[in-house]
């Protein structure tokens, strides 16, 4: 009898502490440490597809698709690294990481791009041009800037990061 209300405490507690893993109101000393996250993911895998489509002298519709589909990859498995290293299963590590990081990577992606593309001859710019790396310095700036308040919003919900922070105990 004791040890079946031992039990039962035990899974009260485990289902109340699930309930309330989430900060009240997410701080931007949080949100800037999750975009931080993100964007470190999400540059490897920019930079990365940058230089490999520009080395390849691939036009810049296929660099940018490359670039996007990297920067998803390595911010998506950074997140999986971390969750998977706490004893979580890979499948579902992948839902955490998909439910963490899909909305910050895709909001992300959309400025930082959208710099590169309104940037004048950014597009166009080569590996060992000073105009490739600034426009992509600063557009990854402007990329953390814009999703830093996305982040602080999501994680304030329970959602984002909130997700990735129960783990890391």
């Amino acid at each position: 009898m004791q040890h079946e209300a031992h039990t039962a405490h035990a899974h009260h507690q485990h289902t109340h502490h699930e309930g309330h893993h989430t900060p009240a109101g997410a701080s931007w000393a949080m949100a800037a440490q999750a975009t931080l996250h993100c964007l470190t993911g999400c540059a490897i895998g920019e930079v990365l597809g940058m230089v490999i489509g520009t080395w390849l002298g691939w036009g810049n519709v296929p660099t940018m698709v490359l670039a996007i589909a990297l920067a998803f990859f390595f911010g998506y498995s950074l997140t999986l690294r971390g969750v998977v290293k706490a004893g979580v299963s890979f499948k579902a590590a992948v839902r955490v990481a998909l439910a963490a990081d899909t909305l910050s990577i895709a909001v992300m992606e959309l400025i930082d791009n959208g710099v590169i593309a309104l940037w004048p001859d950014a597009m166009d710019a080569h590996l060992d041009d000073a105009l490739f790396w600034g426009a992509l310095a600063v557009s990854l700036v402007i990329a953390f800037l814009v999703t830093t308040p996305v982040n602080k919003w999501m994680i304030g919900r329970g959602k984002g990061h909130a997700v990735v922070h129960q783990y890391h105990h």
